[in-house]
C-alpha cells in the first residue's frame, strides 16, 4: 500500500513533465524493513552507492546478522554467515542475487513501477502453486519478478543490519516451513523459463543457470545424502553391518513421516525435537568415527581431503571477515544439527506444504462463552453414546497429563485426575460479557456528544474546555447521560449533529484528546481520488467463499502429495543405488589413485611379493561428492572476488580528513546546513518549567469563600496551560517566533557569528514562504474534500473507475 502511495500518487500524479517523472522514479528508493531491525545510517548509504553506480540495479540487500540467545540462535549465526559469505557472494559475482530479504533491502522506484512487477506482485493467489510461491516468501517473489524484467539484484557485505531471529525450536521450524517451499518454487519458476530470462536479463547467463541447477539437484537429494551419511557414520562408529545400519536409520525417518501425516503440528514439532536431540548425540559419535577413518585410510583419502577442504574454506572465509570471525565456533552446533535441518526439516516442510498460514501472524481467537457452551454440549452428547457408557463405568470423567489416542477407538491416559464441571463458570462468563456490552453502549453516546461539543465550539471555548472547571463539568455530564434513552429525549440536536459526521471533513478521531493539539489539514481532491481507487482495487475485504476454500484446500493437499511422491521416489532411487553399490565395491568401483598402501610378502630366501592396496569408491557417490566439491570451489573463488569488491567499496566511501580542517573541507551549503541544525536544536530545547505545572500554591484560605477569586484563577490557569509548550515542536514554534521578532535576542544568541545569523534569516524566509503556501492551499483542499463528498454517491452507482495509471497497468 505504501509503495502505491509513494510511487503512484506522490510521483505519477505530479504535474511535471514525463522526463522529470522518469528521472525521479529512477532516483527514488524505498527501504524495506522489519519492525525489529537495527542498523546505522551508513548501511543505507552503502546501498544507495550501489544504486547510483548501476542504473539497472533494481534491489540491493545487506549483511543480515541474527541476534538473540540460545542454541537455535547459534545455529542461525553460522548458517547466515556461510550463506552470505559463499552463496550470496557467488550469486552477486556470477549473476544476480535471487532473494533480497524484506527485513533490510533497498528497492528502486522505477523497477517497482515496471511492467508486471507491482501489478503481478499484488495479484491474489488462485492456484495451489501460487499460494506457496506468492504468499510464503514475498521478498523472494518480488526479486523473481525483478529478475524476469531484466533488473539486477546485488549484495553489499559492508551494509550491516541486526535482526531478531527465532529462539525456539518450534518457531524456527515454522519459519523454515514457509521458506523452504517458497525458495524451491521461485527457483523452479526461474529455471523453467530460463531462456526468456537470459534474453531479458543481461546479468543472467547459461553458466549461472547451470550453477543454480546443480544447487537445486543438491537440495532435492539432500535428505537422501544425509541418510546415507548416517548409515556410514553408524558403520564406522559402532561397527554395525551396513544392512543393520540401514534398518536402524529407516525406522526413525519412517516414524517421523507417519507422525507428520496423521498428527497435528505441535505433535510433529515435539517428535522432531526429540529426534533432533538423538541425532545430535549420534553426530558426536560421528566425529570420533571420522577421526578413526582418517587414521585408517590416511590424509589423502577422499573423505579426509573433503573434510579438510570444507573446514579450510570456512576458516579462511572467517579470517577474511574479521568482524564476523566469532561465528565460526557456532559451527559445532551447526554440525551436530545437520540431520535435523537437512532431513527432518525437509520432511516437515513437505508434509505441511498444504498449510499456507504463516504460523506467526494468526491472532488467537477469543474463547467466548457461547463457544465454551457449544464445546460442553458436544462433549455431553458424546458421553451419552456407547463411549460415554463405557466411560461411566470408570467412576466419572477424567483427564490425563499425557494422553495418546488412535482415531477415537481407544485412549491411553497417564497420571489421570478428575475433571471439574465448568457450567457455573460458563454462566458467570456469559453474564460478565453482557454487562460489558451494556457498559460499552452506555459510554459511547456520551463520548460522541462531548466530542461534538468540542468540535462546534469556538477557539475560546476550546481553551476554556481544557481548564479544570470545565473538565469537572464534562465528568458530571458523563455521569448525567449514562442512559441512552435520556440522551435521545433531552439532546436530540446533538445526536442529529453526531449522525451527520463526514469522515472527509469531521471524522470522529479528530476529537480525540491526544490529537486535539495537532494541526488540522485536508487531503486534496486528487489524493482522495487516489485513495478511493486504491480501496476499490486492493483494500476491499475478500469475501469468503466456503466452496472455493474447500477446493483450494483439496488442490493444496494434492500438490503436497505430488511433491512428496516426487521427493520420495528421487531420494529412494538415489539411496538404494548408492547403498547397493557400497555393498558391491569389490565388483563395481573406481580406484582412488592417492593414498595407496603396499604389502610385501617374503617367500623363500629371495622371492618377494609386492601387493598394492587402493581405495575402492562407488561411481555415483564419487560423482556426487565431486559435484559438491566443484560447487564449493566456485563459491570460494567468488567469495574472494566479492571480498575485494567490498574492500574497494569501503575504501571509496571512507572520508579521510585528518590532514585538513573541517571548515576548509565543508562547502558553503553544508556549513549553512550545519548551522541550521544547531539553531533548530537550540530552539527545540524545553526551558526549565516548560511542559510541567508551576505548582503555584492557592492564595485562599479554608473557609474564605466570599473573597475567593474563582473566575480569575480559572483564567490564569487557562492562560498558563496554553502558553506552556506541550512538546518540542510547540517550544520551537514559540522560540522561533519570539527570536524572529527581537533583534536584541538574535544578537545575544548569535554573538556576532555571521554564518549563524545568515542561516537564521534564510530559515525565517523559508518558513514564511511555506506558511503562506500552506495557507493558500488550505481553502483549495477544503473545497476539494467537499467536492469529493458530493460526488461519492454518483461514483458508487457507476462502480469502480481508475484514473491513476498505476491501477491500470497491464496484468498477466
Amino acid at each position: 500500500m505504501y509503495m502505491y502511495y509513494l510511487l503512484g500518487h506522490r510521483l505519477l500524479e505530479r504535474e511535471i513533465p514525463v522526463s522529470r517523472k522518469e528521472r525521479l522514479a529512477e532516483n527514488t528508493f524505498i527501504l524495506a524493513l522489519d519492525g525489529d531491525i537495527d542498523f546505522k545510517p551508513g548501511a543505507v548509504h552503502l546501498l544507495v552507492d550501489l544504486m547510483r553506480k548501476n542504473k539497472n540495479l533494481g534491489a540491493a540487500c545487506g549483511r543480515i546478522h541474527p541476534i538473540g540467545s540460545g542454541l537455535m540462535v547459534w545455529y542461525q549465526k553460522f548458517e547466515y554467515a556461510i550463506g552470505h559469505w559463499f552463496q550470496k557472494a557467488t550469486e552477486h559475482v556470477i549473476g544476480c542475487v535471487l532473494c533480497s530479504p524484506g527485513c533490510f533491502s533497498l528497492f528502486r522506484g522505477k523497477a517497482l513501477l515496471d511492467k508486471n512487477v507491482m501489478a503481478k506482485y499484488t495479484t491474489t493467489a488462485t492456484e495451489p502453486r501460487h499460494y506457496v510461491q506468492y504468499d510464503q516468501g514475498e521478498d523472494r517473489w518480488l526479486c523473481t519478478l525483478l529478475l524476469q524484467q531484466g533488473y539486477r539484484v546485488e549484495y553489499s557485505a559492508a551494509s550491516d543490519a541486526l535482526t531478531h531471529c527465532p529462539e525456539q525450536f518450534g518457531e524456527f521450524f515454522t519459519q523454515r516451513r514457509r521458506w523452504v517451499p517458497s525458495t524451491m518454487a521461485n527457483i523452479f519458476d526461474l529455471l523453467q523459463d530460463y531462456k526468456r530470462t537470459i534474453r531479458t536479463n543481461p546479468d543472467i547467463s547459461y553458466p549461472y543457470v547451470g550453477y543454480q541447477m546443480m544447487l537445486m539437484v543438491g537440495s532435492i537429494l539432500g535428505p537422501g545424502t544425509i541418510f546415507l551419511m548416517l548409515i556410514g557414520a553408524f558403520n564406522a562408529a559402532f561397527r554395525i553391518p551396513n544392512f543393520d545400519c540401514f534398518l536402524w536409520n529407516i525406522v526413525p525417518v519412517a516414524l517421523f513421516i507417519f507422525v507428520c501425516f496423521f498428527t497435528e503440528s505441535d505433535t510433529q514439532l515435539m517428535v522432531a525435537q526429540i529426534l533432533s536431540a538423538g541425532y545430535a548425540l549420534i553426530m558426536v559419535a560421528v566425529v570420533v568415527a571420522l577421526l578413526m577413518q582418517i587414521q585408517d585410510d590416511g590424509i589423502l583419502a577422499p573423505s579426509s581431503l573433503f573434510l579438510f577442504l570444507v573446514a579450510g574454506s570456512f576458516v579462511i572465509a572467517g579470517i577474511l571477515h574479521p568482524l564476523e570471525f566469532d561465528c565460526l565456533p557456532h559451527g559445532l552446533v551447526y554440525y551436530i544439527t545437520i540431520p535435523s535441518m537437512y532431513l527432518l526439516l525437509i520432511i516437515y516442510s513437505l508434509m505441511n506444504l498444504h498449510v499456507v498460514s504463516w504460523g506467526t501472524r494468526e491472532v488467537v481467537e477469543e474463547e467466548t462463552p457461547d463457544k465454551v457452551v457449544a464445546v460442553e454440549i458436544k462433549e455431553e452428547q458424546k458421553n451419552n453414546g456407547l463411549l460415554g457408557f463405557l466411560n461411566s463405568k470408570s467412576g466419572g470423567k477424567k483427564e490425563g497429563s499425557f494422553e495418546l489416542s488412535f482415531a477415537g477407538l481407544f485412549k491411553l491416559m497417564c497420571c489421570t485426575k478428575p475433571v471439574e464441571e465448568k457450567y457455573e463458570l460458563v454462566q458467570i462468563a456469559s453474564s460478565l460479557t453482557d454487562i460489558s456490552k451494556r457498559l460499552d453502549s452506555m459510554e459511547r453516546p456520551s463520548g460522541s456528544m462531548l466530542g461534538e461539543q468540542r468540535r462546534f465550539s469556538s477557539a475560546a471555548g476550546l481553551r476554556m474546555a481544557e481548564s479544570p472547571f470545565f473538565q469537572t463539568i464534562e465528568e458530571e455530564t458523563v455521569e448525567e447521560f449514562e442512559d441512552k434513552d435520556s440522551l435521545h429525549s433531552e439532546h436530540p440536536k446533538i445526536l442529529e449533529q453526531v449522525e451527520k459526521r463526514n469522515y472527509l471533513v469531521n471524522p470522529e478521531w479528530i476529537d480525540d484528546p491526544d490529537l486535539k493539539d495537532g494541526q488540522v489539514d485536508f487531503l486534496t481532491g486528487q489524493e482522495l481520488t487516489f485513495w478511493r481507487e486504491m480501496m476499490d482495487k486492493y483494500l476491499l475485504p475478500l469475501m469468503k467463499d466456503a466452496k472455493k476454500e474447500m477446493k483450494d484446500t483439496e488442490e493444496l493437499i494434492e500438490l503436497r502429495n505430488k511433491s512428496i511422491f516426487f521427493f520420495f521416489m528421487v531420494n529412494a532411487v538415489f539411496v538404494v543405488a548408492i547403498f547397493l553399490l557400497q555393498n558391491q565395491k569389490e565388483t563395481i568401483y573406481i580406484t582412488w589413485p592417492l593414498g595407496s598402501t603396499y604389502n610385501m610378502t617374503y617367500s623363500g630366501g629371495t622371492l618377494i611379493y609386492l601387493q598394492e592396496n587402493s581405495l575402492h569408491l562407488e561411481p555415483i557417490g564419487v560423482m556426487f561428492v565431486g559435484v559438491f566439491a566443484i560447487i564449493l570451489s566456485i563459491q570460494f573463488i567468488c567469495m574472494l572476488i566479492h571480498r575485494f569488491g567490498t574492500f574497494s567499496h569501503i575504501l571509496a566511501s571512507t572520508l579521510i580528513d585528518f590532514c585538513s580542517r573541517d571548515v576548509e573541507v565543508v562547502a558553503k551549503d553544508m556549513a549553512f546546513e550545519k548551522e541550521g541544525l544547531a539553531i533548530i536544536r537550540t530552539l527545540q530545547k524545553l526551558k526549565k518549567g516548560q511542559g510541567e505545572g508551576k505548582g503555584r500554591k492557592s492564595r485562599t484560605t479554608v473557609g474564605d469563600v466570599a473573597r475567593r477569586k474563582t473566575i480569575q484563577a480559572l483564567e490564569e490557569r487557562n492562560q498558563e496551560l496554553h502558553q506552556r509548550p506541550a512538546n518540542i515542536e510547540t517550544a520551537f514554534n514559540l522560540a522561533f517566533k519570539e527570536l524572529a521578532q527581537s533583534p536584541d535576542k538574535q544578537d545575544k544568541l548569535f554573538r556576532g557569528e555571521r554564518e549563524a545569523r545568515v542561516t537564521f534569516q534564510q530559515l525565517a524566509r523559508r518558513r514564511s514562504t511555506l506558511v503562506d503556501r500552506r495557507t493558500s492551499t488550505m481553502g483549495e483542499r477544503m473545497r476539494g474534500s467537499v467536492g469529493e463528498r458530493s460526488n461519492s454517491e454518483e461514483r458508487q452507482r457507476q462502480g469502480p473507475t481508475f484514473t491513476n495509471p498505476i491501477f491500470r497497468m497491464e496484468e498477466p
